[in-house]
């Protein structure tokens, strides 16, 4: 399977701000997952695409039959970063086992902590994420815990030593896109570590609002996965990305009530002013 990126202008250094996580710098804000795609070759063109950076990688999948060497092929021969990630596990010590394997593995010392309190709605388990936390970072890792939109649980979260925390914006593969903003922008307010929206965006409309929350950067992959065209919705959200960055640091209007004009109205030529 070929494929060719999409062209477009590229944005100035001055613009592309960089930012930092578990002891990395990145300049993509755009985080990727490498699951559901057809083949290696569709999930290469995806990448590059996204120009994303990191791309989180499922230690049970890793570890599984299917691929897993083609798969680090794929992320090496891109130069991502790998994100491994413990999803499906239901328990703390779970969670914690599965990373450190990973790592006596040659993963390193990054993980996205998943720790899964609910197998209908996938929700994530507070508690039990925040007790992995501890034993993670007290262990050495870098731990980017996927949560609820909770900014008590964000606040604890980085209080243990989270590099940063990765609240949903609606359930995993649903694809409604932020469902609360409001209490992302408090998580975003709440804490000083980065802040990465995870779960739910479905597209690139989704990840532009996100971003002009003042979220550090995005994480998805089914939104790309599912998509007609996968590596034109990977374009896509690149750019929404980068877009919704530049207009939170641009700093929107203030909204108001009613109308005002945009022309001033002093010193109009007469009988054009109105009434």
């Amino acid at each position: 399977m070929s494929a060719q990126q999409p062209s477009g202008p590229q944005l100035p250094d001055s613009e592309r701000d960089e930012w930092h996580v578990g002891g990395r710098t990145l300049r993509s804000r755009l985080l990727i997952g490498s699951g559901r795609f057809k083949s290696f070759d569709e999930l290469d063109a995806v990448i590059a695409a996204a120009q994303a950076e990191v791309v989180t990688v499922s230690l049970r999948r890793v570890d599984s039959k299917g691929g897993g060497a083609a798969l680090l092929e794929v992320l090496r021969r891109r130069g991502c970063h790998l994100l491994p990630n413990t999803s499906g596990c239901y328990s703390a010590d779970d969670a914690v086992r599965i990373a450190e394997l990973a790592r006596e593995a040659g993963y390193g010392d990054w993980v996205k902590l998943e720790v899964i309190g609910d197998p209908g709605s996938l929700y994530p388990d507070g508690e039990e994420t925040l007790l992995a936390a501890r034993q993670l970072v007290a262990s050495g890792f870098a731990v980017l815990p996927y949560c609820g939109d909770d900014p008590v649980l964000a606040r604890k979260l980085e209080d243990v030593g989270c590099a940063a925390v990765m609240p949903l914006a609606a359930p995993i593969g649903s694809g409604l896109g932020l469902c609360n903003p409001h209490r992302i922008a408090m998580i975003v307010a709440a804490v000083r570590v980065p802040v990465l929206v995870d779960a739910g965006i479905g597209t690139a409309s989704d990840a532009t609002r996100a971003m002009e929350l003042g979220v550090t950067a995005v994480l998805l992959n089914t939104a790309i996965a599912e998509a007609g065209s996968p590596q034109h919705m990977a374009a896509a959200l690149r750019h929404a990305v980068q877009a919704g960055r530049l207009a939170y640091r641009a700093g929107r209007m203030a909204t108001r009530d009613g109308a005002q004009p945009s022309s001033p109205t002093s010193g109009a030529i007469g009988g054009l002013a109105g009434p």
